[in-house]
This record gives structure tokens, sequence and C-alpha cells, in this order.
């Protein structure tokens, strides 16, 4: 996280001069180099520099939810984005299943790699694994289409007193169109100017203001999500739920495939209905009550306990991803095209601060709630999520203005709205 923090706004501004694909290529490389490195491993400072030259040189989670977006049609947008969060969400379900199947495996699977060299690096195997998906993800870029596309020509010429009848637009329309990629020419602006471009960058109060509902949902997510696996362990007289490892890792795989389901099938037509920021609002008001009840849980039993956990845990991270991915939204929607890169990087720059202060904060808000577990105010448990729900609020109070420009619930485009695609102009006389 910390080597992300420093270089994702300069991979993001990479991706706006050169394009989208060039540091997706350099973020894959980077997964098969430096992950096969920290497989090889003989020692604790070799694995951390080996993560933090990986979050250095993997900076292309930003240009991708730029891209998710550009990929598509503005009705199409919010699938394009939560298909981003999908992957994510599938990676947090195969990955700990690879390294819980694969990790050691001369202990695990002794007649198969005992006296080999996975024996003496015990965590390569699902190192190189992962490595394997990022060879096929480095072939598969091949065959991506770039959306950043910058002309030497692109010219608009008005009268601000009769712009229909005196309108004339020159717009180079793009193979991409063609073949059915929706790519928005009135989104491409020449190189020229570019300084300025990124300079304004710094001055937009509505992307500044979405990246706020990013950072401080996601150090709630993040805080949650390590209390939560505490919390079920811890036992039911200190207001855990007496649960064991394993039951634990049941719950959240039935969560996160449920939140698959809820992004490609539910979060498009529900971002469409109500607008990103209603949508994020609305999820971020229900989580507080919800949060609320977990402290009571652990008053069940057997059926009646696993029936509310899981429903809680499903919901919860529903919600959760339905902010995540509304965000998203909120910052492609608060700039322009040949700024997204650069506007997704700084968000990722910023956010690794809050994920990673939230682990690290949340089983210290943990630790400390067990010390006053016969308080007479908010004892125990209740204490962590009463917290936990004070950030909930926080988030549902930056989603008002003016923390919050209504203008972010719509993309913006580089030129003025009556140049329209390829449409004729003749719609508009």
């Amino acid at each position: 996280m910390f080597g992300r923090f420093l270089t994702s706004v300069a991979w993001g501004t990479l991706a706006d001069k050169y394009g989208r694909r060039p540091v997706m290529f350099a973020g894959v490389i980077s997964v098969i180099i430096f992950n096969t490195l920290f497989g090889f491993s003989s020692n604790f400072w070799m694995a951390l520099v080996s993560r933090f030259l990986l979050g250095s040189f993997n900076g292309m989670l930003g240009p991708v939810k730029a891209y998710a977006s550009e990929i598509c049609s503005e009705e199409h947008q919010a699938l394009g984005v939560a298909v981003v969060g999908t992957t994510w969400g599938l990676g947090l379900i195969v990955g700990p299943a690879l390294g819980g199947y694969l990790a050691q495996p001369a202990i695990k699977y002794p007649k198969l790699f005992d006296n080999t060299v996975f024996a003496q690096f015990p965590y390569l195997l699902p190192s190189l694994c992962t490595s394997g998906f990022a060879i096929v993800a480095l072939v598969t870029t091949f065959g991506l289409p770039e959306t950043l596309h910058r002309h030497d020509k692109i010219k608009t010429s008005y009268s601000e007193k009769d712009i229909p009848s005196k309108a004339s637009v020159e717009v180079r329309i793009d193979d991409e169109v063609e073949k059915g990629f929706a790519v928005d020419d009135t989104e491409r602006l020449p190189s020229e100017g570019s300084q300025t471009q990124q300079k304004s960058l710094w001055r937009s109060w509505p992307l500044f203001g979405s990246i706020l509902v990013y950072c401080i949902w996601s150090l709630h997510d993040m805080a949650y999500t390590e209390i939560f696996s505490l919390w079920a362990v811890s036992p039911k007289k200190h207001g855990g739920l007496s649960f064991t490892s394993s039951d634990v890792g049941n719950v959240l795989s039935v969560s996160g495939f449920s939140m698959l389901v809820f992004q490609l099938l539910l979060f498009p037509p529900l971002t469409n209905f109500l607008g990103p920021i209603y949508l994020t609002r609305l999820s971020s008001i229900l989580s507080i009550p919800l949060l609320a009840a977990y402290s009571y849980m652990s008053r069940l039993e057997n059926l009646s306990l696993w029936t509310a956990v899981l429903s809680a845990s499903v919901l919860k991270n529903v919600l959760s991803v339905t902010i995540l991915t509304g965000s998203f939204l909120l910052i492609n929607n608060s700039v322009t095209q040949d700024q997204r890169g650069a506007a997704n990087g700084l968000s990722m720059s910023i956010v690794s601060l809050f994920k990673a202060i939230g682990p690290a904060a949340g089983g210290s808000l943990f630790a400390w709630a067990q010390t006053r577990t016969n308080a007479a105010i908010l004892p125990g448990d209740e204490i962590v999520f009463f917290f936990l729900n004070l950030v909930a609020l926080l988030t549902v109070l930056v989603t008002f203005e003016p923390f919050l420009p209504r203008s972010t619930d719509k993309p913006k485009t580089n030129m003025p709205n009556i140049v329209q695609r390829s449409t004729s102009l003749d719609r508009h006389h």
C-alpha cells in the first residue's frame, strides 16, 4: 500500500498521456516479476521489499477504472465499473483459496513436493499460480482497444447567438466506434494544453468530494473486515460468536459469492435508476442499523445464529461494494476523459493511506473494547460497532452538498454539449 501511495498519481498521469494499455502492460508485467520474487523470498525483508516494489510498479488499478467507464456507452458505465469490483471480489475468494491449498506444499502434500524447490520456498507454488494468471492477463491485454485518443485536429466553431444554424464541427470517427466500442469523440482533446488540464485537476472540488467518499468508506470497510474475523472467533462470554476460522471462511465465501451476483445483475440497473450519489447515500444509511444489530447476535444459538450472521454479512458486503463501486463512478464522472487516469491514480494514492490505517485501527479498537466488557455505556463489542457506525454516518454526510456536488451524477465531457458524437447537427435545427 505504501508503494502504491507513492506512485499511483504518476501512473495515472502516464495513462492520460500515453494511453491506458501501456500502463496495463506495465502493471501486469510487474505482477509476473515481483510476485514470483515474493515466492522466492528467503527472509522477511526480501518479502517486504518485493511487495513494496509490486505496489510501486503496479499502477494499473486507477487506469483500469477509467478504462471500464470509457469502453462502455453512458447507459452501461455502471456495468463496466461494476465488473472491476466483481473481479476484485472474485480475487478475494480465489486468492485466499490458492494460498490456503498451495502454500507449504511439501508439508501438505509430501509425496509430491518433498525434496523439491517448493520445500525450500514454501510460498513459491501459490506465487507461481498467480503469476500464471498474470501471463494470461498479459496476453489478453494485447486484444484490448485503446480508449484514450488524441487527434491533431478537433475543431469546433460556432456563433454564440445562433449555435444550431452556424455550428460546424469537424470530428474524426475512429474505427472503434464502427466496431461497436462506445468511445465518445466528444471526450477527446488534442495533446496541447494538457498541462493546464492537469493543473485544474487539483482545483476540482467534485473530484476531491468523490475521493472523500471513497476514502472514508474504505477506512470503514478495512476496519470492519479486520474486526469481523476477530469478533466472530472471540468467545461468546466476551460478546463474540465462538466461531472457528473455518466457520468465518464459510461466511466470507457465501458473502463474496452474493456480492459477485449483486454486482453483475443488480448494481447496474439500480445505479441507472437512482444515480450513483443517491445509491451511495442510501447504502450508507442502511448500513448503520445493520451494524448496530451485530452486537446482539451473540445471544442467538445454532440455526438462528447462522441465519442472522449469514444474512447480515451478505447484506453488509452488498452495501459496502455498492458504496465503493458508486464512488468509482463518481470519480470518473467528476473529471473529463483526459484526466481520468490521473484522477483515479490520485484517488488510489490517497485511499492507500486509509486502507493501511483501517486494519490497524480496527484491531486496536477491538482490543481496547475487550478491556471494558463491564462498562456501563456501550460495553465490549458495542463500542466497536458504535465507532464503525460513526464512520458510516460521516460517509452519509459527505454525500450531500457542498461536499459532493450533483454534477458528479453525470459524466463530464471536454467539449460543449452541442457536439454530440457523430450525430448530425441537423437535429438541432
